[in-house]
């Protein structure tokens, strides 16, 4: 009878560490996967530091004072990523064959011969606050800051699905920044500080999540005043937004 008993707290003894070893190794593997898809994301989507419309600081004075010296730029060096910086660097873009699209990333910072500092220390939000997730949080708090959070998520994607796209700018910053393509840019709402769920919504879509299936252009049709808007294929809606291509 001792016998039985010893043997079946053998057998269950041992089912507990085949268990434990299969939890185990399935954690792992979760923890790798995840890691993996950091990586993926963090490698397509995040540009190295770049600066835009709305950066400030002395890489922006580098960039000022190349621009002035080489008559691109006629103004102040006043280290603010304005309106004039950026049509002076779009012209400097267009003059010596590059991308243009007014951001200074690392082909542009090469050909002025200047360096950019590193990224900034994360802030109190776990994020970079000149990193493209960061830029990515303002422009869905800009846009969608009264949508449901599949919509936060669906701009996001919106602006990511423009990056993989040959006839748009091939930046986060890039998109965003393209010349009237963003009601937030153009009113001063980009510059707002993104609430958790812009952040979170950022975060989603760069994992993967595009609700839209690929949509490149959404629009409000009670506010929408463009014409050229009308003539894209509607795919789907999402509160207040209609998505197309």
């Amino acid at each position: 009878m001792e016998g039985g008993k010893s043997l079946n707290r053998m057998k269950n003894r041992r089912k507990f560490i085949i268990l434990t070893l299969v939890l185990t190794l399935a954690i792992l593997v979760g923890i790798f996967e995840n890691q993996n898809q950091q990586a993926s994301y963090s490698k397509k989507y995040l540009a190295p530091r770049v600066l835009y419309w709305g950066s400030q600081g002395e890489d922006v004075k580098k960039v000022q004072w190349r621009l002035v010296q080489w008559k691109y730029l006629v103004g102040e060096v006043d280290g603010i990523y304005g309106p004039e910086t950026y049509r002076a660097v779009r012209r400097f873009q267009e003059k010596n064959g590059l991308k243009v699209d007014g951001v200074v990333g690392p082909e542009t910072a090469a050909a002025l011969g200047i360096t950019l500092s590193e990224a900034q220390p994360a802030s109190a939000t776990g994020l970079n606050r000149q990193s493209d997730e960061y830029l990515l949080a303002r422009c869905i708090h800009g846009e969608a800051r009264g949508e449901p959070y599949i919509g936060k998520v669906a701009v996001a994607a919106v602006v990511l699905n423009r990056v993989e796209h040959p006839d748009f700018p091939n930046t986060i910053a890039g998109v965003i920044y393209q010349p009237l393509a963003f009601t937030a840019v153009a009113d001063g709402q980009i510059n707002l500080t993104p609430n958790k769920d812009a952040i979170r919504a950022a975060r989603d879509a760069l994992n993967g999540w595009d609700p839209t299936y690929g949509a490149l252009y959404y629009w409000n049709p009670a506010t929408a005043t463009s014409k050229w808007i009308w003539t894209r294929k509607v795919t789907l809606k999402i509160g207040k937004h209609w998505f197309g291509v």
